[in-house]
């Protein structure tokens, strides 16, 4: 089969390497279409120390079963699937608390670190645990289902997020993440939710999307128009989808006494906290790790139609076409969002 392999860092190249073999509780799944996620992007160059060549990275994807193992009960060849991005163990102290996200043997596909190599689905086929699968409803597009994993991330983040209907909620960075965990935010019952950025076309786009209000980071009034976009009374939770010092502490600096605000970006390993600020206010700061679970409440919202990823996606290639699509996403200037690829030889 053909695979997108990362050779060496910023080194990209198609390959021809053998199908995997399944397990006893594993499927084969041939994948139909996978997303090119910013931690991809990010880890092509080494900077985040999590794809460390040779690597077929790879997360969010959706397929076809095409083999299933003697064990498996509840799928068949044939079934349209995604799955969880993280394969966990299910028996570990947190796996039975339904902790997923937090395994002790955790191992996330496509990712090779300095403890574990795990390939991932830039690939013709895939073997995947079956308590990792989800079931795509008829209708839902495999484009959509390779959609569900950072779906999830904003699921997950809004999840664990003490909101109440009517809060004022800011989000900053409407990239990909950011734009989704607006979407949630407005099915959660939010009464208004403000996107920031420093691009403007972003945040033009963020307003077709639903966003009540957006505000440029960059512009010399924006502390002052975003006092006013909380009624001067402070926003009741935050979340900082891009993970630099401007952005948490800008989102520190919006929030009421009491408030809540969710780190789910991690750009920067390391950044200075305004302690005072924290203390004096009660502000709650907490991140927010993957996804533990919520692949099922994602496929609903998207069934329903009350949430569409379709305008997120910003290209379709062949993953033949995959290096020029890298390397796009990481040009600083790039308004690209998804970048959906097809390993399939015959589409």
């Amino acid at each position: 089969m053909r695979a997108l392999n990362l050779t060496a860092y910023n080194q990209l190249e198609i390959i021809e390497v053998e199908k995997p073999s399944i397990a006893e509780d594993e499927v084969l799944l041939r994948i139909e279409a996978v997303g090119i996620c910013g931690s991809d992007v990010h880890g092509v160059d080494g900077s985040t120390g999590r794809r460390i060549p040779p690597i077929i990275m790879g997360h969010e994807a959706a397929g076809s079963i095409v083999e299933a193992g003697s064990r498996v009960a509840s799928y068949s060849v044939g079934d349209r699937v995604t799955f969880d991005s993280t394969r966990y163990c299910g028996s570990c102290r947190f796996c039975r608390r339904g902790e997923v996200n937090f395994c002790e043997n955790r191992r996330v596909f496509g990712v090779s670190c300095d403890e574990y190599t795990y390939q991932g689905a830039f690939a013709e086929y895939l073997a995947v645990p079956e308590r990792l699968l989800y079931r795509l409803p008829d209708g839902l597009s495999f484009e959509a289902g390779a959609m569900i994993e950072p779906l999830s991330i904003a699921v997950h983040a809004v999840d664990i997020t003490p909101i109440s209907v009517g809060d004022k909620a800011l989000v900053f960075g409407a990239g990909i993440i950011g734009l989704l965990t607006m979407l949630v935010l407005k099915q959660a019952g939010c009464g208004r939710v403000v996107m920031a950025d420093i691009n403007p076309k972003r945040l033009d786009f963020a307003r077709t999307l639903g966003a009540d209000l957006t505000v440029d980071t960059g512009s010399k009034d924006a502390d002052a128009f975003l006092q006013q976009a909380s009624d001067g009374l402070g926003f009741e939770c935050a979340f900082d989808a891009v993970g630099l010092e401007p952005t948490l502490t800008g989102a520190i600096g919006q929030l009421r006494k009491g408030g809540t605000v969710t780190v789910i970006g991690n750009f920067a390993p390391e950044i200075r906290l305004p302690l005072q600020q924290v203390v004096s206010r009660q502000i709650r700061i907490q991140g927010s790790n993957a996804s533990a679970g919520e692949y099922g409440a994602c496929i609903e919202l998207l069934r329903s139609g009350r949430i569409d990823v379709e305008p997120l996606i910003s290209a379709r290639a062949d993953l033949a076409e995959g290096a020029h699509w890298f390397e796009e996403l990481s040009r600083k200037d790039t308004e690209l969002l998804k970048v959906i690829l097809y390993p399939g030889v015959n589409r």
